[in-house]
């Protein structure tokens, strides 16, 4: 087995996006040309939040207790300390709803791609960059809705800048939009794949090596746990720069 296997191909099956889904000890499940595997956890992670807040999230409780408890306490972490704080007061509630959606989906993308049975949709350049371009969105239209054309031109423009060089800095700013919401998607995509790679890596030396590489799964269990933190860490990161960067455009002199 060690001279036919190879460790890279091994990777890279596991990692790429297809339209199988491949099931423990089931044959592989085609899924139809119109939806990939990475595709299908995105439905599944929506379909999921979706049952989180309408089943499990007790609306009726006047103590919110275990479960509900820390889904309020999320939540009022996000409004707090990540809309309000970025945002102001008013455009931090109105913000609110979106940041945290953007945190709970990330999240569970996250933690979904630890479970065998799933993929990491969130190791797909094409998943975050569609979350990213959500802030694009808010970061232009945003700001043209809350403080017209001159509001957006007003973000762009620093004050007390000379006219000489806002002929190079307008353009830079206007691209540095683009910049700010490419580093959102690389930053997310690049951690979970490096992750994953690396619990593949140790995994797949058990297979090349045989039971000297035995030592490697304990590792991979170790890095496995720590994927945990870190799925958490980086749906936090997504969710606080996409904050600073809309805050940057709708309060630019502050």
């Amino acid at each position: 087995m060690s001279a036919s296997f190879d460790l890279g191909e091994y990777i890279l099956h596991h990692m790429q996006d297809s339209h199988q889904w491949r099931l423990p000890f089931l044959p592989p499940l085609q899924l139809p040309s119109f939806l990939s595997l990475h595709g299908l956890m995105v439905v599944l992670a929506a379909a999921i939040l979706v049952a989180v807040f309408c089943f499990l999230y007790d609306k009726k409780a006047r103590v919110p207790r275990r479960f509900t408890n820390l889904l309020e306490l999320l939540v009022i972490f996000i409004r707090d300390d990540i809309a309000k704080k970025n945002l102001g007061e008013d455009d931090g509630r109105r913000m609110t709803p979106f940041l945290c959606t953007l945190f709970f989906f990330i999240l569970t993308l996250n933690l979904m791609g630890l479970i065998p049975v799933f993929s990491t949709a969130t190791a797909n350049p094409n998943v975050t960059g569609a979350l990213a371009f959500f802030t694009l969105c808010f970061m232009i239209f945003g700001t043209l809705y809350k403080g017209g054309v001159k509001g957006f031109k007003n973000a762009l423009v620093p004050a007390g800048v000379p006219k000489g060089i806002l002929i190079i800095l307008v353009p830079i700013e206007f691209l540095g939009l683009f910049i700010k919401t490419g580093a959102l998607m690389i930053r997310l995509f690049a951690n979970m794949l490096a992750g994953h790679m690396v619990i593949l890596a140790m995994l797949g030396l058990v297979l090349l090596l045989g039971f000297v590489a035995l030592p490697s799964v304990i590792l991979a269990v170790c890095i496995g746990i720590l994927e945990i933190f870190i799925a958490f860490l980086q749906a936090y990161i997504f969710t606080m720069l996409t904050a600073v960067f809309i805050g940057q455009m709708y309060h630019p002199h502050h």
